[in-house]
């Protein structure tokens, strides 16, 4: 049933040009929530890694920005679409679970997602991507390197050993730019993290540093300061923990060390978790606080991640956290005018929403959204998508309903 519903809506989509959402939300009500976010990440990822895995990414995807902005942007949106689409896609592409259809589903984007990396590493490749000049290429390394950690299998396990090499040379290249004193720590941390396990060497005094400062910058009840300060967005999320997490992860299992620092941030994103699932209103809205909130359902990368971690707090059950966040998919992802008229993102929170894209966001920032879509590494019969739905805090809270006591950590 996936895999007819969607190869047909993707045939609609590269054959007639055309991105109605009408084909996907019509018929979410009668999906349950796996189909619907399965279907829905996959017509995000599909135009990317499509164009990428023929080599035509370049050509094909168009550069939104602010009109000054497009230029510069055009050096390094690229790998920002590369970057951001597999860090999210890559637990549903390690999984090794699922239906005959599902199965066949993720052979083809392992393959496309294949493709993609040979063809974003390899030196004189038409989609040849910018690993080096200005700043923004370490950021999508570092999202590269993520989404490597979360599929060392499916991902990494199948690059050929000229494109390992390619992408060793090409995350080492990072090593040039000089990280901001904020969250851009953690970029140059997980691309050492993931240089650390697929080719055994790193610079582990920028994966210490990194950590050391967050620790420093620590303000209490699972909140990071970004950088020295406390800026109040959803930069926990897309980054901080996400990153720290895996970071601490890798190192862990590589050396052996930092084993209680990976506790310690175990125990921080719980608490950041259930500040998140909090955060969802009960019509699955959210406040549009802070920067970069074209990243739309993204925001909340650090729930998702920890209920496919099986790491959510003892106050938040799975099902409430599966339908939270499908409430979010559905308010962020599925109304009109989010895809262009050939399939590809558009800047915006609900909709296209152009001005509310600051100068660094563009075509390729916006598959960050992705993120929201970690649970999908966790197969169909697992609790968290067979359970029934469950209203989660501020549904309760708003509904009239008992709801759980808040407390700090």
């Amino acid at each position: 049933m996936i895999r007819r519903n969607f190869l047909r809506q993707v045939s609609f989509l590269t054959s007639a040009g055309l991105a109605d959402l009408k084909g996907i939300t019509s018929v979410a009500k009668n999906k349950n929530d796996r189909d619907l976010w399965l279907e829905t990440l996959l017509r995000v990822a599909a135009p990317v890694l499509t164009a990428l895995s023929e080599n035509q990414l370049k050509q094909r995807m168009p550069v939104e920005a602010q009109p000054s902005a497009v230029a510069d942007r055009k050096k390094v949106t690229y790998l920002e679409a590369l970057g951001r689409t597999l860090a999210g896609i890559a637990p549903w592409l390690e999984l090794s679970e699922g239906s005959s259809s599902e199965m066949d589903l993720r052979k083809k984007y392992v393959a496309l997602s294949i493709a993609s990396i040979k063809n974003a590493v390899t030196p004189g490749s038409a989609d040849y991507m910018n690993f080096t000049e200005g700043a923004q290429p370490l950021v999508d390394a570092a999202f590269l390197a993520h989404g490597l950690l979360r599929a060392p299998k499916a991902l990494w396990g199948n690059l050929d050993a000229a494109t390992r090499d390619h992408v060793v040379a090409a995350l080492r290249s990072t090593r040039v730019i000089k990280p901001y004193n904020s969250n851009w720590l953690l970029f140059a941390a997980i691309v050492e993290a993931a240089l650390l396990k697929f080719s055994g060497e790193c610079e582990m005094s920028k994966i210490e540093y990194g950590i050391e400062q967050h620790q420093l910058w620590y303000k209490g009840d699972g909140v990071y300061g970004d950088g020295p300060d406390l800026h109040f967005d959803y930069y926990n999320s897309y980054v901080i923990h996400p990153m720290l997490l895996d970071v601490s992860k890798t190192v862990a299992e590589e050396t052996g060390k930092m084993t209680d620092l990976s506790a310690l941030f175990i125990k921080r994103a719980k608490r950041y978790a259930e500040i998140q699932e909090r955060l969802i209103s009960p019509e699955g809205t959210f406040p549009p606080v802070g920067r970069s909130i074209p990243y739309r359902c993204g925001a909340f990368q650090l729930l998702a991640q920890m209920a496919l971690q099986k790491q959510l707090p003892e106050s938040l059950k799975p099902a409430q956290v599966r339908s939270a966040l499908t409430a979010v998919i559905k308010r962020t992802m599925l109304g009109p005018h989010t895809f262009d008229d050939k399939g590809w993102l558009t800047i915006g929170l609900a909709g296209h929403q152009p001005g509310v894209g600051e100068s660094y966001i563009s075509t390729g920032s916006l598959y960050l959204c992705t993120t929201a879509f970690l649970p999908l590494g966790l197969g169909p019969e697992d609790g968290f998508w067979k359970a029934e739905e469950e209203d989660w805090t501020s549904r309760k809270a708003f509904g009239g309903k008992e709801f759980r006591i808040d407390k700090a950590l």
